[in-house]
């Protein structure tokens, strides 16, 4: 790339102002480049590996739209933890809903701006991706239905799919989907 723009310059018939700092600083930035590239696959690899080193690899990974990164951000937040309940793996993650109150003013439940940061973005993430899978798509199109914005049709399959994490977690099952039933 840094030899194709170096051609490019030369064959120039206009002079640039900057021409010449170009020729020197564009090799520098194209070798920094390659190497930041070279040492996030480095990276990606060994957080690759320590995950399918870890007991719960196989768990995680069963879970529909949970890849290396997305496994390696929920081990990282929830391992070496006890949660109790369902619930308590949601509230810790910020999944929980909350209503505000002041003084006799009660409004309705929304969103929780509490909990781990990380482990919300990472579960809401996850939770988009799964919109791939039938199951997830058809519980985000029942809340889409029920007059739920986008987000908060997708907050609300995060926590279903916390939900699902925790009982994985607790049993140390795989994930099984499970077969709609006629209504």
């Amino acid at each position: 790339l840094a030899e194709d723009i170096m051609n490019a310059l030369g064959q120039q018939t206009v002079t640039v102002v900057g021409t010449n700092a170009a020729t020197i600083v564009l090799p520098e930035l194209a070798g920094m480049l390659a190497r930041i590239h070279e040492g996030r696959a480095t990276v990606y690899a060994q957080v690759g590996a320590l995950v399918e080193a870890h007991p719960l690899h196989q768990v995680l990974m069963s879970l529909p739209a949970v890849g290396i990164r997305t496994a390696a951000r929920i081990l990282t937040e929830v391992a070496g933890k006890d949660f109790p309940t369902a619930g308590h793996l949601a509230s810790y993650a910020g999944l929980t809903p909350v209503t505000w109150r002041s003084g006799s003013s009660i409004r309705g439940d929304r969103a929780s701006r509490r909990g781990n940061k990380v482990l919300k973005r990472t579960l809401y993430l996850s939770a988009f991706a799964a919109l791939k899978d039938p199951l997830s798509r058809a519980y985000y199109d029942r809340k889409r239905a029920e007059g739920k914005h986008h987000n908060q049709a997708l907050l609300a399959l995060a926590r279903r799919r916390c939900d699902t994490l925790y009982a994985m977690l607790r049993d140390g099952s795989l994930y099984q989907a499970q077969t709609p039933t006629a209504a």
